[in-house]
């Protein structure tokens, strides 16, 4: 069974080898055998072994602190490794969940409308279980990944489902049921929208929620369903309830990207522009709810993003709240310090029986 790139016990099996290298140095140093350059060449390689040991723990830590590389075949370029179109799953109606890491289900299934196929994890809270709520549905939050990222990212750096858990239990938030779908099908970045020949927008907005409300006691009305995502994901959960307000009526955007679209995810300038939340919110008629956070240090989602989008959403139906940390990065300690605010928001924003 191989270690995963972002998995605790890889991180630790770098600590440990390379505290061991250290321990190796002390103790063999003098006792090298040999002429004097067998010797000093068999301390430059000690050395060199203690500096890749210590290199490769730091390296591991930043990959895990930002999401730059969620596995292997990420790390190495394999980008057939992210869910190929050319290996579809099955159809929604027959698509079979089955317990995965943290309490989360998963599947591998085929969109009808979109065509595109991917992995979705989903989980339910206590309450779902709970004999008193057997009748009741309950509203849905999607958690979009960022860019190279995968669903697993939200497991492994972001707490989930953990972290919801206890605002649950303190009484900060609702119970939802949290979905977690691959926002890049195939490998391939569109800023979740729909381009010549890969329909992300439509995989998100119309597959995802057929399948949640095929297999899931969930919400009818999209009121009552609400995205929150980070980075790439931030950006798409800032588009789609304006792009998307029958499937989606609220959406929590964590440090998103620049809010007018990125050129290496669209090429087209006009496409991307209508599929910008910039854009978007100039010339909808959404009666929906927006959630804009980062932070003052953040240099990949600086203030002026959200300023400018304050701007261009003045005079529309939009709900707009925005927040702005003093201090923290690109990274999952600001997004999972975002939580409670952004959870709360989604709690008052969505309609549902649950309580």
């Amino acid at each position: 069974m191989s270690l995963s790139l972002t998995g605790t016990a890889f991180f630790v099996l770098l600590v440990v080898v390379s505290v061991l290298a250290v321990l190796a140095t002390l103790l063999l140093w003098a006792r090298i055998p040999g002429p004097g350059p067998v010797r000093w060449l068999g301390r430059v390689v000690l050395i060199g072994l203690c500096q890749a040991t210590a290199i490769c723990v730091v390296a591991v830590w930043i990959n895990a602190s930002y999401g730059l590389y969620a596995s292997w075949g990420d790390l190495l370029g394999r980008t057939g490794e992210a869910g190929p179109v050319a290996m579809p799953g099955p159809p929604a109606e027959r698509a079979r969940f089955t317990r995965g890491d943290g309490g989360m289900r998963e599947t591998y299934f085929r969109g009808s409308r979109s065509q595109l196929s991917g992995q979705v994890m989903v989980w339910t809270p206590p309450q779902y279980a709970d004999p008193a709520y057997r009748h009741v549905p309950f509203p849905v939050v999607v958690l979009l990944h960022g860019v190279p990222g995968s669903p697993q990212s939200w497991l492994e750096q972001g707490r989930m489902p953990a972290a919801y858990e206890e605002l649950l239990r303190r009484g900060d938030t609702r119970p939802f049921i949290l979905a977690v779908p691959i926002i890049n099908p195939g490998g391939v970045d569109t800023d979740c929208s729909d381009v010549p020949g890969r329909k992300v927008a439509t995989w998100l907005a119309a597959d995802v929620p057929e399948l949640l409300r095929r297999h899931f006691r969930t919400d009818r009305g999209a009121d009552s369903w609400g995205v929150l995502g980070i980075s790439t994901g931030g950006f798409c959960a800032a588009k789609l309830p304006l792009q998307y307000p029958k499937a989606y009526g609220a959406g929590a955007a964590l440090d998103p990207d620049p809010l007018n679209g990125d050129g290496a995810a669209i090429a087209d300038p006009g496409l991307r522009q209508r599929n910008s939340p910039t854009w978007l919110v100039r010339h909808t008629t959404a009666d929906v709810g927006l959630f804009l956070a980062t932070s003052r240090q953040d240099r990949d989602s600086p203030p002026r993003y959200i300023e400018e989008f304050q701007r261009e959403a003045a005079g529309s139906a939009v709900r707009l709240k925005t927040m702005l940390l003093a201090s923290g990065g690109h990274n999952y300690g600001t997004w999972i310090n975002l939580y409670p605010a952004a959870f709360a928001w989604l709690g008052e924003q969505l309609g549902g029986e649950a309580e």
